[in-house]
């Protein structure tokens, strides 16, 4: 959520904010609530200060019952209105960049980059299920017998390509003089060289904590274990951004990053007839996902940072891609802004989302009370999520562009090593 100080001193930006980004929400009531409560505040307040002033004698010990009533009252009263505040506040979007384009949806993304110009190919190709399947890398149907529409079995080499993708990154990110490199040659002054620690987080949530992230949404994306009031994941960050809730960090541990594997699990309701081949698109994938904490000061740099970490990992597999930095309408409400990777599939003849990188600033370490001590005070952290590989749809871009005549794909060269040597699956 955003600081309610910057909503008291300039309502009209925050209504402009909301339009933006296409989030209905009634400013003025939200500030007449406020209102309200700080009244609320303010007489429980001097109510208690009169308290602390009352003596022992009889019309003192009456008066001090009657202002105890009051308060109580008043209390009750400050309590009912703090709920109603919060779901406003919570229903307010965050800030975006200076760079980051009004629009309504992708269309009115803006492209910022090209790298490398798609393979000219001279025989006719073939999508990625049908590359898959013909080597026997994946079967559909007989994970549509067992678990329904949209899960695939991923069969023989297939699986060790994937493996090596997992192996490679967290080989890559942990080593220190990697993350130096990328650091400057991208000339980011002041970003630290700090490797990442890899990690393994939980799949299942607490729907509270899902909640207090404001990601519960059970009609079109989560899953839900209604019996023990817990979720299955839809997205890797979902169970990394809650790690330090309600703690305080030190400002000497900052930034933290960690680079997380973890399946995750969408319903993806409304999207049926939509990407249904190959593994683009699934109820169930598997996800690189990067996070960082950082100072106040420290966070842009961070985003920055992870989307040149991004590129440099696309860059190392040698497949084309664009930067795209996504409008009000298409970014996340939480991002003050919003960069995706697309890398180019052949058998669509365009560049499709592969990576994302979403810089929070603060937004949801307020609502996780997260917090970092600077000089003696404590103040939110920023926070950072990035897609190392959404692996479903990265093995989308690698088969593809890899693929060879005899229907066998190429295995991208720094990958070899991760595959035992081998150079080609389907061969």
């Amino acid at each position: 959520m955003i600081d309610i100080k910057l909503i008291r001193q300039n309502p009209d930006a925050v209504k402009q904010l909301c339009k933006d980004k296409y989030q209905p929400v009634d400013v003025d009531r939200l500030i007449a609530i406020d209102a309200q409560r700080r009244d609320l505040q303010w007489q429980i307040d001097t109510l208690k200060s009169d308290q602390k002033q009352a003596g022992n004698t009889p019309e003192w010990i009456t008066k001090a019952k009657e202002i105890k009533l009051q308060i109580q009252e008043l209390q009750i009263q400050h309590d009912a209105i703090e709920p109603k505040l919060n779901v406003l506040l919570k229903w307010l979007p965050n800030r975006y960049s200076e760079d980051t384009p009004i629009g309504k949806d992708d269309s009115e993304n803006v492209v910022i980059k090209t790298r490398w110009t798609p393979r000219q190919f001279d025989f006719e190709i073939k999508d990625q299920e049908d590359l898959l399947v013909a080597i026997w890398g994946l079967d559909r149907e007989r994970a549509v017998k067992v678990a329904g529409s949209r899960f695939v079995y991923l069969l023989w080499d297939v699986v060790l390509l994937q493996q090596a993708i997992i192996s490679w990154t967290y080989a890559t990110l942990t080593n220190p003089d990697v993350i130096a490199h990328i650091v400057n040659e991208r000339g980011l002054e002041g970003v630290s060289t700090k490797a990442f620690t890899p990690a393994l987080p939980p799949i299942i949530m607490k729907r509270e904590m899902m909640d207090r992230m404001w990601r519960y949404n059970p009609n079109d994306t989560t899953y839900e274990l209604k019996l023990d009031d817990m979720v299955l994941i839809a997205s890797a960050e979902h169970s990394l951004w809650p790690i330090y809730a309600d703690e305080i960090i030190q400002e000497a541990d900052l930034p933290i990053r960690y680079l997380w594997f973890s399946p995750a699990f969408r319903r993806e309701a409304g999207t049926y007839g939509k990407d249904s081949r190959g593994t683009f698109r699934l109820h169930q994938f598997d996800k690189l996902e990067m996070e960082t904490f950082a100072t106040p000061d420290a966070g842009l740099g961070e985003h920055h940072f992870l989307v040149a970490v991004q590129e440099y990992l696309t860059q190392q597999l040698q497949m084309p891609y664009r930067l795209v930095i996504a409008c009000t309408g298409d970014m996340g409400w939480p991002d003050f802004r919003h960069v995706d990777v697309e890398t180019w599939i052949p058998s669509q003849q365009t560049y499709r989302e592969t990576h994302s990188a979403d810089f929070m600033t603060d937004f949801q370490s307020r609502r996780l009370s997260t917090r970092v001590k600077i000089d003696g005070s404590n103040e939110f952290v920023s926070m950072n999520d990035a897609t190392a590989f959404a692996l479903s749809r990265t093995l989308v871009a690698i088969c593809e562009n890899y693929q060879q005549e005899d229907g066998s794909i190429q295995i991208p060269e720094v990958l070899v090593p991760f595959m035992g040597g081998k150079k080609f699956i389907g061969r």
